[in-house]
C-alpha cells in the first residue's frame, strides 16, 4: 500500500516579511524595500532575519529608526521558520504492508493522497520511505533510441562507449545546450575550465556545482590540470580522495575516512556524517574524540591506534567538518552523470535524432523550444515546417533536417493526426488542399478551424499552392464537399426507389493572389503554433540591436535562474534589450493612470515589461503587437516572480537600422564604470596596467570609494 508524503513550506526570511506586511496592511512598495534588503545569493534561503540584520547595515538602520519596520521585522522573526503551507513531496512515497491509514493519518492535497506526517517522522516510526524520481530526459533518450533504430536496428543505449573522446571534447568546448544537468551557463563554464575526460569527472562537477562546495571548484580544476598541486594529509587518504584530486566531494568519501582511518563501522560512520550535516555540536565534538582517540564502548579504534599522529588526525577531522555539510551522495551524482554523458553522446553522434526527441519533450514550453531551435541552427540543422505529407504528431528526423510535428498546431488533436497518417499510408501523399479535404472529410475531428490552422502554419506549402490562395478558398472547398456528401446520402436513399446518380465534387480553382510577406507568414505561424517556424522576425534586427548594447533575453534569464545566484545582472540594474512585442494588456492603476503589461520576445526567450503611464504617454504607440522595438530600462527581480523589465524609453526599429539617436559613435561611446576601495587598492594599479596594455575607444571611469572621486 502506497501514499505520497507531505512537505511543509516554511517561513523563510523574505517570505515572512512579505506575509506579515500583507497582514499589517502595509503597501507592497513599503514591504518590498525591506524584503529586498535581506541578502540574496547562494544559500540566501537559509539566512535568518537575525543574521540579515547583522549583514545589512541599511536593514539594521531602518529597524532602529522606523517603528513600522521594527514591528514588521519583530513579527516576522516570531513567525520565521514556522510551517507556511502544505505541499506534496515531488518523489517521496511511503510503502506499507497493511493499508497506510492503519499506520498514519492521511489527507488530500489536490488529487494526491498524502500522509500527514513529514518524512523525518515517518522514518522515526520505522516506515519505509522511497523516492521515485521521474526524469523527462529518460523519455528523451528512449525516443532518440527508437529513431536511431530506424536506420540502425541493432542499436542499444547500454552499448555506447563511456570513453568517447569526441563527446568529451564537445562538453569541454561548452557545447552543452540540451545536455542533462550541464546546460546552464555556470555549469558549462565549469566544464570548459575542467575539460572532463571521464564520467568520474562529470560526477564531481555535478556534486560540486551547488552553493557551498562551489568554492572548491577552482582548487579542483587546478589539481586536475596540475597533479603537483594535489596534497594529502596522510597516505591512507590517497585511495579515498585520488579520484577527486585530494578534495572531499562525496558523502561516501566521508564515510570511508571514518571507517578506514578511525575504525568506525559503516553504520557508525554514516551517523557521524548525518550529525555533521545537521550541525549537532555536542555529537560532533563527541565523535571527534572517538575519531582521534577511539571509543572502547562502541568498538571504535581511533586514528592514533591506526598509526596516525594526533595532530594529523585533528586536522583531518577539521577538514571533514568543513566539507561533510556539503558532501554530495556519489550514488546520486554518478546516476545523473551517466544520463548527462548519454545525452551528450547522442547530441554529439546522433544530433538530429536527439534534438528532435528533446524538442518533442518541451513542446509546451515555448521558451525552451525557441532555445533548442536556436541550438539546432547553430549545429547546422534545418528546422522544417509542419507538412501534411511529411509530419507525424511529434518532431521527426528527415535527411534535410528536423520536421515539426502537427501536434504543435492549435485545434489539431492527436486523434486527427493519427487518422491523417493512416490515410497518407493508405492512399499516398495528398496532392492538394482539395484532395486532402475529400479524403479526410469523414474523419470525426475534421473542421474548418483545423484546416485553416494547417494552412496558416505552412502545412500545405509543399503542395505548391500559396497560403494566400488556400485561405481564400478553403471554406468553399469544405462547403462543396459537404453539399456533395449530403446529396449522395439523399441519392442513396432514392437509389432503392430507382433514384439519382452519385454526385462528384467539382475542382475549385485557386485565385491568382500574391503570397503573404515572410514577416506576415512568421506572425501567422506564431499565432497558430505559439512559435515562429520559418524563422524569427528578430533575426533581421539582431546585428543592429547588438551594436546598441542590447543583450538577449535568455542571457538575463539564465543568469538570474542559475543555482549560484545572479552574477551578471541585479535588481534595479539598467539593461538594454530588443525584441518583438508578442502581447500587450493595459490596466488601470490605483491613482487613476494606465499601465501596460507587455510581453517582449526575441529569438531566444520572452520576458514581461511593466510599462507605466510616463512611458506609455511618450512611447505607447511603438508597443503595438508584432512591432520590433529596442527597450532601455531597469531590471526588476522579485522573489516570487520571473524577471521583469521596467522600460524608461522605447524605440521603434526599422529594418536593420538602429533607432535614431541610438547609433554608437566614437564621440558618444558608452563608458565602462568600475569601483575600487581606495587609490592604494592593488586592484587600482592592476586596472591601470590593463588599460595601458589594451587600449580601446570606450572610456573607462573608476570611482574611488573612500574619497568619492
Amino acid at each position: 500500500h502506497v501514499a505520497q508524503i507531505v512537505t511543509f513550506g516554511t517561513m523563510a526570511a523574505r517570505a515572512a516579511i512579505r506575509d506579515v506586511g500583507r497582514a499589517l496592511n502595509m503597501t507592497y512598495a513599503e514591504v518590498d524595500v525591506v524584503a529586498k534588503l535581506v541578502p540574496a545569493g547562494p544559500g540566501a534561503l537559509h539566512i535568518t532575519l537575525q543574521e540579515a540584520l547583522k549583514l545589512s547595515k541599511q536593514l539594521a538602520d531602518m529597524y532602529r529608526e522606523d517603528p513600522k519596520v521594527k514591528k514588521l521585522i519583530d513579527t516576522a522573526m516570531a513567525l520565521e521558520g514556522m510551517p507556511r503551507h502544505a505541499s506534496t513531496h515531488a518523489a517521496g512515497v511511503v510503502i506499507t504492508k497493511l493499508p497506510v491509514y492503519e499506520y498514519v493519518p492521511l489527507a488530500r492535497n489536490d488529487d494526491a493522497v498524502v500522509c500527514q506526517y513529514v518524512m523525518t517522522t515517518l522514518e522515526e516510526l520505522g516506515l519505509l520511505k522511497m523516492d521515485f524520481l521521474g526524469l523527462r530526459n529518460l523519455t528523451v533518450l528512449d525516443d532518440a533510441v527508437k529513431m536511431v533504430r530506424e536506420k540502425e536496428p541493432d542499436f542499444a543505449l547500454d552499448k555506447i562507449p563511456d570513453d568517447d573522446a569526441e563527446t568529451y571534447d564537445m562538453i569541454s568546448r561548452g557545447q552543452t545546450a540540451g545536455v542533462f544537468q550541464i546546460e546552464s551557463t555556470g555549469m558549462t563554464g565549469v566544464c570548459v575550465g575542467l575539460k572532463p575526460q571521464s564520467i568520474e569527472d562529470i560526477t564531481a562537477v555535478i556534486a560540486l556545482y551547488r552553493p557551498g562546495p562551489m568554492e572548491s571548484i577552482p582548487r579542483f580544476i587546478a589539481c586536475k590540470h596540475d597533479p603537483k598541486l594535489v596534497t594529502y594529509k596522510h597516505p591512507k587518504l590517497v585511495p579515498i580522495l585520488s579520484v577527486t584530486y585530494g578534495c572531499i566531494v562525496y558523502q561516501e568519501q566521508v564515510i570511508r575516512i571514518f571507517q578506514e582511518l578511525g575504525g568506525f563501522s559503516l553504520g557508525q560512520a554514516d551517523m557521524v556524517r548525518r550529525a555533521i550535516s545537521k550541525k549537532k555540536a555536542k555529537e560532533i565534538e563527541k565523535e571527534r574524540q572517538a575519531f582521534v582517540y577511539g571509543d572502547a564502548e562502541r568498538g571504535i579504534k581511533g586514528c592514533i591506534a591506526n598509526g596516525i599522529a594526533e595532530k594529523t588526525a585533528q586536522a583531518i577531522y577539521d577538514e571533514i567538518y568543513d566539507f561533510a555539510n556539503y558532501a554530495f551522495n556519489k550514488a546520486h551524482a554518478v546516476s545523473y552523470a551517466v544520463v548527462a554523458y548519454q545525452t551528450a553522446y547522442f547530441k554529439c553522434h546522433y544530433t538530429k535524432e536527439y534534438m528532435a526527441a528533446l524538442l518533442t519533450s518541451v513542446l509546451d514550453n515555448s521558451d525552451k523550444v525557441a532555445g533548442y531551435i536556436g541550438e539546432c541552427r547553430d549545429c547546422g540543422i534545418a528546422l522544417l515546417p509542419p507538412d501534411v505529407n511529411r509530419s507525424s504528431d511529434r518532431f521527426t528526423v528527415e535527411p534535410e533536417g528536423i520536421r515539426f510535428g502537427l501536434v504543435a498546431i492549435k485545434n489539431i488533436g492527436r486523434g486527427f493526426i493519427q487518422s491523417l497518417v493512416r490515410e497518407r499510408e493508405r492512399g499516398g501523399d495528398f496532392a492538394s488542399l482539395q484532395d486532402f479535404c475529400e479524403r479526410m472529410y469523414d474523419c470525426g475531428d475534421m473542421n474548418k478551424r483545423a484546416v485553416e490552422n494547417l494552412i496558416r502554419s505552412g502545412a500545405f506549402d509543399s503542395t505548391g499552392a500559396r497560403r494566400s490562395q488556400l485561405l481564400a478558398v478553403y471554406e468553399k472547398v469544405l462547403d462543396s464537399i459537404g453539399n456533395v456528401r449530403k446529396r449522395n446520402v439523399e441519392g442513396q436513399m432514392d437509389f432503392f426507389g430507382m433514384g439519382a446518380e452519385m454526385a462528384s465534387v467539382a475542382q475549385v480553382v485557386l485565385p491568382d493572389l500574391p503570397e503573404f510577406t515572410a514577416t506576415e507568414r512568421m506572425h501567422m505561424e506564431k499565432e497558430i503554433t505559439g512559435l515562429y517556424l520559418s524563422g524569427h522576425p528578430m533575426v533581421g534586427y539582431r546585428a543592429a540591436a547588438r551594436s546598441s548594447g542590447a543583450v538577449t533575453l535568455n542571457e538575463i534569464l539564465e543568469d538570474v535562474s542559475s543555482e549560484e545566484g545572479p552574477t551578471r545582472f541585479a535588481d534595479g540594474m539598467p539593461v538594454t534589450v530588443a525584441g518583438i512585442v508578442a502581447s500587450s494588456k493595459t490596466r488601470p492603476t490605483k491613482n487613476g493612470t494606465l499601465m501596460a503589461y507587455v510581453v517582449l520576445e526575441d529569438e531566444t526567450a520572452s520576458m514581461e515589461l511593466l510599462c507605466f503611464s510616463r512611458v506609455l504617454e511618450r512611447c505607447g504607440s511603438y508597443l503595438a503587437v508584432n512591432s520590433p522595438v529596442l527597450i532601455k530600462g531597469r531590471l526588476s527581480l522579485r522573489d516570487e516572480k520571473p524577471p521583469q523589465i521596467m522600460p524608461d524609453v522605447v524605440f521603434p526599429m526599422n529594418g536593420s537600422e538602429l533607432p535614431e539617436g541610438e547609433k554608437n559613435t566614437e564621440n558618444s561611446a558608452a563608458a565602462v564604470y568600475l569601483r575600487v576601495k581606495s587609490i592604494d587598492d592593488p586592484a587600482f594599479s592592476h586596472l591601470l596596467l590593463v588599460a595601458t596594455m589594451f587600449e580601446g575607444k570606450v572610456p573607462l571611469k573608476i570611482r574611488i570609494a573612500d574619497t568619492g572621486k
